[in-house]
């Protein structure tokens, strides 16, 4: 590899990791530069070694530069050697460079946090309000009343007549029953009328459990006739959303007649984001509104909140409730949600740009002292407002950095490389191999 090809390398290298070696470069090159001529630091501090700007592996006894010109970084005795209590990685720059790059602080503090949670939501039955009607007994539908799907119906609108051979033995049962009591009620014997009686009793009650209407067993009382067609009808208020039979088919216990829905009251089903389900709680109450219906804002409660995800969204479902008396919510409709979450958290919070996550660890840099920034491990909880609970690692009143912090970052990651490589040291001290300068 030539030189040139070699310098194309180092500065695509820099581009990709340049934020650590440029505020490591503008807080070091030049007392590198300083110790090149004295030997000594500011402030007669001893240099160990000196570093490459760019690999802490590579150092070298003596000031020198790299392949780019760049200045190797002095390594300080007092810095690196345990002779202060600094933390691995604390990170100290001069004022004028904190403000080159844009150094901004936030103070830790306590207060209580709150949220609104925002979801999209789809309007669906309400599984409590939903009726399938299935005849009891086997026959064949003689005349559909009700024979569109989405029709508005009453309770006890007849829907269909149906004629079933059954249903006709069972009132002519019922009527000799009571031809029985008319005969008996008169008996002296107790036993013979109780007989009566509860044959009549036994009777009326199958005709009921085979949902014969009650209009239906008066009428049969009064005049005493059978009649070939019963009636089945609505059990509610509500709409038709299937019809499974027509006249004339015949049907058995498991064909379904009719779906109804009443929908003076709707289920919502919200996407909620995993990160925000901590803070919603059946009860909270929540606002509505729909493209379908502008200008109309609707008002209702959480429900229920499903205790599984969705593998394919990642989001678990809020079931809201909403009253819909005029019936302009439709199921399957899209919604805009805002779930005003009761829950509130008393916690230190910090901004949550502060966070720096590498993956195996969240991080943030306190203030030790002004230009001085020591990195600290944290433990998070809740987030909202742009706010982030600190649970372990800052206490109220320490100040964090808030932006830039990956530029710092990078000179961290840097000193605290050099630092583990200086425990490994034989005595802790450089031993003036230089990879590059033999």
């Amino acid at each position: 590899m030539n030189r040139h090809t070699l310098m194309i390398f180092v500065l695509a290298l820099l581009l990709g990791g340049g934020g650590g070696y440029w505020l490591a470069h503008h807080t070091g090159a030049r007392y590198g530069t300083q110790a090149a001529a004295s030997g000594q630091a500011p402030g007669e501090r001893k240099v160990l070694f000196y570093r490459n700007p760019m690999n802490p592996a590579i150092t070298s006894p003596v000031p020198a530069q790299d392949e780019m010109g760049m200045d190797y970084l002095p390594v300080y005795a007092e810095r690196n050697t345990g002779a202060d209590s600094e933390p691995a990685g604390t990170v100290t720059i001069d004022p004028v460079t904190v403000q080159n790059i844009g150094v901004r602080t936030a103070v830790a503090a306590r207060q209580t946090l709150g949220r609104e949670v925002r979801a999209v939501g789809r309007v669906s039955y309400d599984e409590e309000r939903l009726s399938r009607l299935h005849p009891k007994t086997e026959g064949w539908i003689e005349q559909l009343f009700i024979d569109k799907t989405g029709e508005r119906i009453h309770k006890d609108t007849i829907l269909l007549s149906f004629y079933s051979p059954q249903l006709v033995t069972s009132q002519q049962e019922y009527l000799l029953a009571l031809n029985n009591l008319d005969i008996l009620k008169k008996s002296p014997y107790e036993e013979i009328r109780r007989g009566a009686e509860q044959l009549i009793s036994s009777s009326r009650e199958r005709l009921e459990l085979l949902d014969v209407p009650e209009h239906q067993i008066r009428e049969l009382e009064q005049t005493r006739k059978v009649k070939k067609d019963l009636h089945i009808h609505s059990p509610f208020d509500g709409v038709v959303i299937t019809i499974g039979a027509r006249e004339g088919q015949y049907v058995t216990p498991s064909t379904e007649l009719y779906m109804l829905a009443d929908l003076s009251r709707v289920w919502v089903l919200a996407d909620v984001y995993e990160s925000e389900v901590s803070w919603i709680q059946a009860g909270d109450p929540a606002v509505m509104k729909l493209a379908a219906i502008p200008g109309r804002v609707f008002h209702g409660r959480v429900g229920y909140i499903y205790p599984y995800a969705e593998a394919k969204t990642r989001t678990i479902k809020a079931r809201l409730e909403f009253a819909n008396d005029d019936l302009q919510l439709k199921p399957d409709m899209f919604a805009d949600v805002t779930i005003h979450a009761q829950r509130k958290v008393d916690a230190v919070v910090i901004p949550a740009e502060a966070v720096v996550r590498s993956g195996e660890r969240e991080q943030v840099y306190v203030v030790r002292a002004p230009g001085k920034f020591e990195p600290r491990t944290v433990r998070t909880g809740v987030s909202a407002q742009g706010l982030v609970q600190v649970l372990e690692g800052v206490q109220p009143g320490e100040e964090v950095v808030t932006s830039s912090e990956f530029l710092i970052d990078s000179e961290s990651k840097l000193r605290e490389a050099t630092a583990k490589m200086l425990e490994a040291r034989p005595g802790g001290q450089g031993d003036g191999h230089d990879p590059d300068h033999h």
